[in-house]
């Protein structure tokens, strides 16, 4: 059993940076918290702390979470999201096992991917019923729970009352007393998982928090260092948490501050060369770990986890669920999963699925899974010396396609609504000016909840999605709202415009990414992308770039453009013999002369050749040829070093 130690369980840090977002508010939602904790005599903090680590107080205008959630706080209705729930608009994302499922040309063609069908809601655990519940405690109608932001806060009052109850515990004025109830509340079935989660929350008490809601309401959680469980209360509430205990957790790589346990993918082999779902390896000893990708699973938590078991599908190192943040490893660290569609990406990387959909803008991330994969990311990062930044920490939707055939079939998660932002604010890292307004370079960063551009197809080809905030700018020919998007040509060989899709990333760029400056008009900057200048709105009163320092790169003098690559592999002559030579195959971009982009790592081209089961006549093939990788458009790509000429 795996129970994470509250010495150990730091706040993530910052947790104010939004406080002051927005106007305030009235205030209404805190005094719906006020009403709530007198009524069920529950502390007031405890209360704001659970709801903050399920919604961040947030109301998403009624709308369920990827696990059936509403409201602030996070009331499951599985059965009722499930069948209220619109379907994706055909195509919306490259469903995961389509295509060559290791991004790599040296194998034959796999094998299709299973279908599951989702599980049946008579199927659903007690963790996505609560709403039930607290209907049945508080005797609110299940609607209002859904609907009624007051309501919710009610119902969430109860159950953690009622779970005060079910301990025998006193319900006291003192929030370390209620420990025991909160990790109940979780709905979690094993003891690490709900422990963890109520670790969570006092970290949260302990840190306090200001910020305002998306319904524009400022909510406060004054801090109170002193809210500290026992440790016989944590080690009670472990062993009073009803369910199963989490099995097989000896074999995880995680964090001690995170609930992991280990879901082992399969690595078998099918006859005639085929084999699946990943490759043995031995890294970093090997391979360097440069990336962690993150994905959402467009799926259920059980969905995805029953899919990594199956080696006709794909792979990936770890799961993480909506409801509660528990985690689940399948691949060990040292091997390679196939999840990213490169085979460059996939060997140097580290995947990890988040429950969820990028098309469905309301069904939103709970903060306990972005705590949880932050926690994660840093112990990784750590590990393997990954930088905190967006060169390093990437989207699915950041990888690129290897070849030219490939790029149309690359992956769009997590996509637009995915909170980078606040996601960096927990690894503590977070998106700041480290250089003048009129720099050289600017780091995407528009204000998540306030800026809504308006996406469609979520759910009908052309129509517009429901509004929501994102992190990601739009770019366009010229200065003017009313100009063309880019085109991006390996998405659109024909030479059309870029559109607003959900999926379509050929003109966006993402909170966190860097670009060098092009150009300044009014309320507006450019940059450089894909090859081309790319304007896009930066208003002084409401900017969404900040002034960037790093390292540029231009093509070398007297080259009218440069090639760009989606891999660094070595050149020919680098290959030993029975090893086949992989072309360095130049995507169809260029970067034209007098063009600067930011530099990342300097690598040397490298390949893994792993195309058996047998891991004998694998071979790491290295050669002369050095590579950078840069951010060139949405998705970042690879130009060798002897095409450019670094600028400071």
């Amino acid at each position: 059993m795996l129970v994470a130690s509250a010495a150990l369980l730091l706040p993530l840090l910052p947790a104010r940076t939004d406080a002051s977002a927005a106007p305030a508010g009235r205030g209404l939602l805190q005094r719906d918290f006020d009403r709530a904790a007198a009524e069920y005599g529950v502390p007031r903090s405890v209360l704001l702390g659970v709801s903050y680590l399920q919604s961040r107080w947030d109301t998403h205008g009624g709308a369920p979470s990827v696990t059936g959630g509403y409201g602030p706080m996070h009331l499951t209705d599985a059965a009722t999201a499930l069948a209220e729930a619109p379907r994706p608009a055909p195509g919306a994302e490259v469903p995961h096992g389509t295509g060559d499922r290791r991004g790599d040309d040296s194998r034959g063609v796999p094998r299709t991917a299973p279908r599951l069908a989702p599980p049946g809601t008579s199927a659903l655990p007690p963790r996505l019923r609560t709403l039930e519940q607290a209907a049945r405690i508080s005797r609110i109608a299940a609607g209002e729970l859904r609907e009624r932001p007051a309501a919710n806060v009610r119902g969430g009052a109860a159950l953690l009352a009622d779970a005060q109850r079910a301990l025998r515990r006193p319900a006291t004025d003192d929030p370390a007393d209620w420990y025991g109830a909160v990790a109940r509340f979780s709905g979690s079935g094993d003891p690490a998982t709900a422990t963890a989660y109520a670790d969570e929350v006092f970290a949260v008490i302990r840190s306090g928090v200001s910020r305002v809601t998306d319904s524009g309401v400022r909510v406060t959680l004054a801090a109170d260092p002193d809210a500290v469980p026992r440790q016989a209360d944590r080690a009670s509430a472990a062993e009073r948490t009803r369910g199963p205990r989490t099995a097989g957790t000896r074999k995880t790589e995680c964090p001690r501050t995170v609930a992991c346990e280990w879901i082992p993918a399969p690595y078998q082999e099918f006859g005639d060369g085929d084999y699946g779902n990943h490759d043995k390896a031995d890294r970093p000893a090997t391979l360097p770990v440069r990336y962690i990708v993150v994905h959402d699973t467009e799926g259920s938590w059980d969905t995805a986890v029953r899919l990594v078991q199956d080696p006709a599908y794909v792979s990936w190192q770890y799961t993480l669920r909506a409801s509660d943040g528990h985690v689940a490893q399948h691949v060990p660290l040292k091997d390679v999963a196939w999840h990213a569609g490169n085979w460059y990406v996939n060997a140097g990387s580290v995947g990890l699925e988040h429950e969820g959909f990028l098309a469905s803008p309301d069904a939103w991330y709970t903060e306990a899974m972005y705590r949880s994969s932050a926690r994660l990311v840093r112990h990784l990062a750590k590990r393997y010396g990954v930088p905190l930044d967006r060169r390093h920490i990437i989207g699915h939707d950041n990888v690129p396609g290897p070849t030219t055939g490939s790029i149309r079939g690359m992956h769009t998660d997590p996509g637009p609504y995915w909170d980078w932002a606040h996601y960096f604010e927990l690894l503590g890292k977070p998106f700041v000016p480290t250089a003048g307004p009129r720099a050289d370079a600017v780091t995407i960063r528009p204000g998540y909840d306030g800026h809504r551009p308006v996406y469609t197809g979520c759910t009908t080809a052309g129509e517009p999605c429901a509004p929501h905030g994102s992190g990601a700018v739009r770019l366009h020919t010229a200065p003017d709202e009313d100009a063309p998007l880019i085109r991006d040509i390996g998405l659109r060989p024909d030479g059309t415009d870029s559109t607003t899709g959900v999926n379509d990333t050929g003109a966006r760029a993402s909170t966190g990414q860097q670009f060098a400056v092009a150009g300044r008009r009014g309320d507006w900057t450019a940059v450089w992308y894909l090859g081309q200048k790319a304007w896009f709105h930066n208003p002084r009163n409401r900017p969404t770039a900040v002034g960037a320092r790093g390292v540029l790169l231009t093509p070398k003098p007297g080259a009218a453009d440069i090639p760009v690559y989606g891999r660094a592999y070595p050149e020919a002559d680098a290959y030993p013999a029975g090893v086949p030579v992989q072309s360095v195959s130049p995507l169809p971009y260029r970067i034209p002369a007098g063009q600067t982009y930011v530099a990342g790592d300097r690598v040397p081209g490298e390949y893994l050749y792993a195309p058996a089961f047998d891991t004998a006549g694998h071979r790491v093939v290295r050669g002369r040829e050095q590579y950078y990788g840069i951010q060139f458009g949405h998705r970042i790509a690879f130009v060798k070093a002897a095409d450019v000429r670094v600028v400071e």
